[in-house]
């Protein structure tokens, strides 16, 4: 096994798991605020300098943890219908949504995000951003087989597909059947079948 460098070239997967892994338990336990880098790394059984060879802040750290997981999370598949597209995306919504871990971690940092703004737009540009770049994918798709016409308002579907299922389970706390996924992408199927308004 390699040993680590301060270069950066040779760092240990396992020890950068390992670190992951306590950063997501330690937030979840103790929110932004009060996380502290020190506390990560012994939850790790890693050194300080460990983080610092990954990540040169707190807020890197966090930037970059959950910009990863979002991305992968909840990614766009192509299964030739926009039907088959939203429900792909909306389960993969609900799973990660749901998970013990980001169930609590979320509403911290949206909280934690309007006190800090540097935080809050680094999240919209490393979390937000690709993620809604992967439901644009969806919503283009739809447009290429014309199931979705070319003047479809985008922002707004955009909108429609993170909307009520983030209203449902993270704020109003209730659950999220098959039924419920399949109304659900059937009003989105009605509404994004709609032309924008002229512009």
């Amino acid at each position: 096994m390699a040993a680590e460098t301060r270069g950066g070239s040779e760092l240990r997967d396992d020890v950068t798991e390992s670190l992951a892994a306590a950063f997501y338990e330690e937030l979840a336990t103790v929110g932004y605020g009060r996380l502290s880098l020190e506390a990560v790394a012994k939850r790790a059984g890693a050194g300080k300098a460990a983080i610092y060879r990954r990540w040169p802040s707190k807020r890197d750290m966090t930037v970059a943890l959950l910009s990863g997981v979002a991305i992968t999370a909840i990614a766009p598949a192509d299964t030739g219908t926009l039907r088959g597209d939203l429900e792909h995306y909306l389960r993969d919504a609900v799973r990660a949504l749901t998970h013990p871990l980001v169930s609590r971690i979320v509403p911290d940092l949206l909280a934690e995000a309007h006190r800090d703004p540097e935080l809050g737009r680094a999240l919209v540009a490393g979390v937000g951003a690709p993620r809604r770049d992967n439901a644009v994918q969806i919503l283009r798709a739809a447009i290429d087989r014309g199931e979705v016409p070319a003047e479809v308002d985008v922002e707004l579907g955009l909108d429609f597909l993170a909307g009520p299922l983030y209203w449902r389970l993270a704020v109003t706390d209730l659950p999220v059947s098959d039924d419920y996924l399949d109304r659900l992408v059937t009003q989105l199927i009605r509404l994004l079948s709609l032309p924008g308004p002229p512009r």
